[in-house]
Formats: structure tokens, sequence, C-alpha cells
């Protein structure tokens, strides 16, 4: 069971992982060892609240397939174990950073005071251009 937040928990059975040969540098134990963890988890199959997997879908993360999976490639330890709990850790991050939904924006308009100083400074930078320019008598 992967906790996200006390309210919101995701089952292991809907998280898949699949053990790998890592990429890069590691000698001759890179090719004996299956260390990397390739961790995938279905959105649209998911328990998750309906609301939380539309977030999840919107983001415009590259680990999120437009099928809807999350495919997560943890191969930064040299262990199998470590790369587990790294896996798990950054799917629990990218869930967690749609948990809170962010407020409505609402437009404001500027300050009677504000647009005086902006066309104040632009008068005054015009003032500095027209100065600048060949006097003509």
């Amino acid at each position: 069971m992967l906790v996200i937040t006390e309210h919101l928990a995701v089952p292991d059975h809907e998280i898949e992982m699949l053990a790998m040969r890592a990429q890069g540098a590691g000698g001759q134990n890179v090719n004996k060892v299956s260390s990397a963890v390739h961790l995938r988890f279905d959105i649209p199959a998911s328990s998750l609240p309906d609301d939380y997997k539309t977030r999840l879908q919107a983001l415009s993360d590259q680990r999120i397939t437009s099928d809807g999976v999350v495919v997560i490639k943890a191969q930064r330890f040299r262990s199998q174990e470590k790369n587990r709990e790294d896996a798990l850790l950054r799917l629990a991050e990218l869930i967690r950073s749609i948990v809170s939904q962010p407020k409505p924006r609402r437009p404001t308009r500027p300050t009677r005071a504000s647009v005086v100083r902006r066309v104040e400074g632009k008068t005054k930078r015009g003032d500095v251009k027209r100065f600048r320019k060949k006097v003509d008598y």
C-alpha cells in the first residue's frame, strides 16, 4: 500500500513493477544484475477519485502516456530495492502534486495610482528620447 496522504493511498496491485538492466556505466556488474525498476501505474483503472484522475491526466508531464499510464524508470541506485523505493516515492510525489486543487485566479484591475505611475514613466522615457533628437530651429 503506497500512502500518498493520510486520506489517500494506492493499493499495491494497481502498481506494476518490472526489474530490468540499468543503462550507463557500472562495469561488468551492469550486464549481470537487473537493478533498474520500471514502474507502470494505469490512471483510468486506478482507485483514485475521478477528479484526481482528470487532474493527473491533464498534467503535461512526459512520464504520462497518451493512454493515461504513468511510466517511471528508476535507475539512480545500484540496488534494486533502493530503485524500487525511489520509483514509488516519485509516483507518490506526482500524485501529491495534484491533490491540492489550485485556487481559481480572479482577474484584478490595476489601481489608479499604478496606472498613473506607468503613464508618467512612459512620458519621461519619451521625453528622454525626444531630447536626444537633433534640434530643429
